[in-house]
């Protein structure tokens, strides 16, 4: 498996599942490197009240919950070899796995805009800092170019190119992160950061959906990076592994991002997400810790369009993973420049895209997610016909329970979801609106609602055995 990945929505022939889980723990690493956590971890303090202890008990939870339901959906991906999106198939229908994964495919060009204006960002402030070079649209549109094309480039070669670029700024950013880590320790004013007072305890577990909702938004693409493993690869180490890759970025970054408030309180509310780390951090630091956020950000978006070829395919484009990546990138950099270019602000926006976000792709992790406990294997050609003849084409192409629960989930967590865009008329006035677990609410009603909805037999359906041992971890 090396150069140009080819293989699209099949499944990975068994002779060619050589992966190991360790390797999922840079990948998630890599999913994290991203100078957004550390204003995620002002708006913490500034905008919810946290003071640092809250903010460690949301550092530590909110990756636990979100990667290790990113974990949980990724053992699919070793059962069926095969893309998440792809897989989903099998729970919706052919044609019913078209409604979610629309609007899984709409959402990641909010998230693909949201990284590709962050890169940008942080570009143009080096250019800043070192050459003094200011900002104009001119600039602003060539860099986010160069972002976008940079992006395409590496999802478009595959799996292989992806890993191995994660392996390195993982390295790397573990490196310049404890640098900016011992330089916050020396500089800053302790006794205003532990001296802040407790938020409400609402705050807090609605600071645990904001940092969570940058995990939820992987859930659907997990199988995406697991695909390759062979049947026998340990489950435990799936989301052991993705998690501890997850949670040992998130946790640091997060109580940076709270300590660094303290000198700077208007971090949250900053035009950008990127050019405060040239007024908090030296010159020397701060330029290498900007382009290691810049390669980070350029990652997650490699990953992002990476899944996203794979789900552009499932909507019906006919085109090779790596020129259906270029639709995203396309609109990643319209998006993009309208947003850096006409939006007043960024981080009201980027978290009220986030509270959405959350919603959208918890409808579909409810009802996946409950399907895995009685779907323990997948028919490979069954996942690429399209056509009445597929052992999924159930109703018309629908599953009638999955697509039922799925909308009924999504609906719910809406009505409870509050932000600058929209807001549901059960926002308020009760715990799960004031909480900010609108998402957790849609998780809960299209699990349930599928688990009791009778639904088709599974097709080919064997008798359950234990799994093989674990292989190397």
């Amino acid at each position: 498996m090396s150069g140009l990945e080819t293989h699209g929505l099949e499944p990975i022939p068994h002779s060619e599942r050589t992966a190991r889980t360790r390797e999922l723990f840079p990948t998630w690493v890599a999913a994290n490197i991203s100078v957004l956590l550390l204003t995620m971890g002002a708006t913490l303090s500034v905008s919810y009240g946290l003071n640092f202890w809250q903010a460690l008990v949301v550092g530590i939870a909110a990756p636990i919950v979100s990667y290790g339901l990113v974990g949980l959906i990724g053992i699919a991906g070793k059962r069926g070899g095969a893309p998440g999106m792809a897989l989903s198939r099998a729970v919706f229908g052919p044609r019913g796995n078209l409604l979610p994964g629309s609007l899984i495919w709409i959402a990641r060009w909010g998230w693909e805009t949201i990284n590709a204006v962050t890169g940008a960002y942080a570009l143009l402030t080096v250019l800043d800092i070192c050459f003094g070079i200011q900002s104009n649209t001119a600039l602003i549109v060539i860099t986010l170019l160069l972002f976008v094309i940079t992006t395409f480039a590496i999802s478009g070669l595959g799996i292989k190119a992806v890993q191995r670029c994660n392996t390195w700024a993982t390295y790397l950013f573990g490196a310049f992160s404890v640098l900016v880590l011992g330089y916050l320790i020396v500089e800053t004013d302790w006794g205003k950061v532990f001296g802040q007072s407790a938020g409400p305890t609402s705050a807090m577990i609605a600071g645990v959906g904001l940092i969570a909702a940058g995990g939820i938004s992987w859930v659907p693409s997990a199988p995406d990076f697991t695909r390759y493993l062979p049947p026998s690869a340990s489950s435990s180490a799936i989301v052991r592994n993705t998690v501890g890759g997850a949670g040992i970025v998130v946790l640091p970054m997060v109580l940076m991002g709270l300590v660094m408030a303290s000198a700077t309180p208007d971090l949250a509310s900053a035009s950008d997400p990127v050019s405060f780390l040239g007024e908090i951090l030296p010159l020397w630091l701060a330029v290498p810790y900007l382009l290691i956020a810049l390669i980070g950000t350029l990652l997650i978006n490699s990953m992002s369009m990476y899944s996203a070829g794979f789900t552009a395919q499932t909507l019906g484009f006919k085109v090779p993973r790596h020129w259906a990546v270029s639709v995203n990138a396309a609109i990643s950099l319209i998006f993009g420049s309208v947003l850096m270019l006409a939006a007043t602000g960024f981080m009201g926006p980027f978290i009220t895209f986030l509270s959405l976000l959350a919603v959208a792709f918890s409808a579909w992790l409810g009802v996946f997610g409950v399907d895995m406990l009685r779907r323990t294997s997948y028919d490979a050609e069954a996942l690429l016909d399209t056509t009445p003849t597929s052992a999924y084409w159930y109703r018309g192409g629908f599953s009638p329970a999955a697509v039922a629960a799925w909308a009924v989930g999504l609906g719910t967590g809406l009505l409870f979801t509050a932000s600058d865009w929209f807001t549901g008329p059960l926002a308020s006035n009760n715990p799960i609106g004031e909480y900010g677990l609108g998402w957790v609410a849609t998780i809960a009603v299209s699990g349930l609602l599928y688990a009791v909805l009778p639904k088709p037999a599974v097709p080919g359906k064997k008798t359950p055995v234990e799994e093989p041992a674990a292989m190397a971890i």
